[in-house]
């Protein structure tokens, strides 16, 4: 079970003849701990754990989100997996695990999402990868994290549009899509003032050399899985932010550090 300081509501997706899908869920002010940010971790499970080590999380009152794309490219997607069952770890969709829920539900051949970087699932069966996709279909889209000036959103990609519009949990399939796989403002394509009205909003997808800001938007995805990328962590409202490479935490013993 997720702990008080979890989610006090979620909004659901209706789909056809299956189960329903968060597509947003909200989180009041963690009043006992800290919280932070983790930028897509892409399997890089050691250089999560030497973070965590890093910044002294505790697992009973610290909470970390994240902003998606848990698998795929790096060492170990199933350990990244593994930890959507953490009661302190709270992540959104990324377009990773949406891929591999489309290939485990026949709407994406395999060989095109190997090609973008799961062929770490070459030996898992279809059974296995149905099962896998349907933890990460508990997944939202969007996470809302408190509220008035203390609010911060944590999405995968982008959104264009205000807090009012990303509360209302409902989302055009351009819109969703944009959540998913947008890359516009990041790339410099979009005007940042369509983002009026947002309150600080933790993104992922777009690989940048250091933590950017653009309008609301903050884009800590710094390339994990990148030989010469870095996972990072940020903490909301502050500028404090850790970085670490996953070959170095792993030659420093990372992968022997106990997760909370």
């Amino acid at each position: 079970m997720q702990p008080s300081h979890g989610v006090i509501e979620q909004r659901y997706h209706p789909r056809m003849n299956g189960p329903t899908y968060p597509i947003v869920c909200r989180h009041p002010v963690n009043e006992s701990g800290r919280d932070f940010v983790v930028g897509d971790l892409h399997g890089c499970v050691d250089a999560l754990r030497y973070l965590l080590h890093e910044i002294g999380f505790d697992g009973a009152r610290d909470r970390l989100f994240s902003v998606g794309d848990l698998v795929d490219r790096g060492a170990d997607s199933l350990a990244a997996i593994d930890l959507i069952d953490k009661p302190w770890f709270y992540a959104v969709r990324g377009n990773h695990e949406d891929s591999l829920i489309s290939v485990a539900t026949g709407t994406m051949r395999r060989q095109s999402w190997y090609a973008i970087g799961g062929e770490w699932a070459e030996s898992v069966s279809d059974e296995q990868l149905a099962q896998l996709a349907a933890r990460l279909a508990t997944l939202p889209l969007v996470r809302i994290v408190g509220e008035g000036a203390q609010r911060f959103n944590v999405l995968h990609a982008e959104f264009f549009g205000c807090d009012a519009e990303l509360d209302t949990a409902d989302f055009p399939d351009d819109v969703r899509n944009q959540i998913l796989w947008g890359r516009g403002l990041a790339l410099g394509h979009a005007d940042p003032a369509q983002q009026y009205g947002l309150s600080p909003t933790y993104c992922g997808h777009t690989p940048t050399r250091t933590v950017k800001q653009i309008g609301a938007q903050i884009f800590i995805d710094t390339g994990a899985f990148a030989s010469d990328g870095r996972l990072t962590i940020v903490q909301p409202g502050t500028d404090e932010r850790w970085s670490v490479k996953e070959r170095w935490a792993t030659a420093e013993g990372a992968g022997a550090l106990a997760l909370p």
